[in-house]
């Protein structure tokens, strides 16, 4: 039997029931399964690029292209902490302070993400509890490597997550994704009158307008062969 990585993922919410109410779930282990995917990606790269980095201080952040070069790291996002999620259990007594740091460490593009999800905040109010180390565990567990989860199948995961929020939210996942049997419409629909997508280099762009929370919403995202 292969393993469900969404099941586990999401069965976090035992340790967190009692502390958070149900619908509140997802405002945690939303973002830690975001830190658990780039913390596998970047695993393999890490020690090379804190070789290429060293102490120094980047103003303001290193070239992308020159840990390429140097690093062989092929992502357009980095970490400059010598932590990661396995490391990080060594230490309870500073645990708070130095996830913090490691999630600080990355990329402006990353931290952007973190931002958004008011990850600090979730930091401090899991360490008031003490249920942060905990967490941590929890999700160090699961090996989110792209060599054992491709990319289509962590959008997958993702999307089971996000409904699994949904639902103890009392909303529906339409509300914050398109369903999947709706993009194989769009497809199928696209792809029946434009036979030159076969080709290379040929794209075309989709507009799609839903209805969220009252309000309307225009997506457009390019389809390319």
């Amino acid at each position: 039997m292969s393993f469900n990585h969404a099941q586990f993922i999401w069965s976090a919410a035992d340790i967190l029931r009692g502390t958070y109410k149900q619908h509140q779930y997802g405002d945690v282990i939303l973002p830690f399964t975001v830190l658990s995917r780039l913390d596998s990606v970047l695993a393999p790269t890490k020690a090379k690029v804190l070789g290429v980095l060293g102490d120094g201080e980047w103003d303001p952040e290193p070239p992308a292209a020159m840990l390429r070069a140097r690093a062989g790291h092929d992502f357009s996002f980095h970490n400059r902490s010598r932590h990661d999620l396995k490391s990080l259990q060594g230490d309870p007594d500073n645990l708070e302070e130095n996830l913090r740091d490691y999630v600080n460490s990355f990329s402006q593009n990353v931290r952007e993400i973190f931002e958004k999800y008011a990850f600090e905040d979730r930091i401090i109010e899991l360490a008031q509890h003490d249920l942060l180390l905990q967490v941590l565990q929890h999700f160090a567990k699961v090996d989110l490597h792209p060599k054992v989860v491709s990319n289509e199948k962590m959008g997958h995961i993702f999307e089971e997550l996000i409904r699994k929020f949904a639902e103890a939210s009392n909303e529906t996942a339409g509300e914050h994704f398109t369903p999947r049997d709706v993009i194989d419409l769009m497809v199928t629909l696209l792809l029946a009158h434009a036979p030159d997508l076969g080709k290379d280099h040929v794209a075309r762009e989709i507009y799609e307008t839903f209805i969220a929370r009252g309000i309307q919403t225009r997506a457009n995202c390019d389809l390319a062969a």
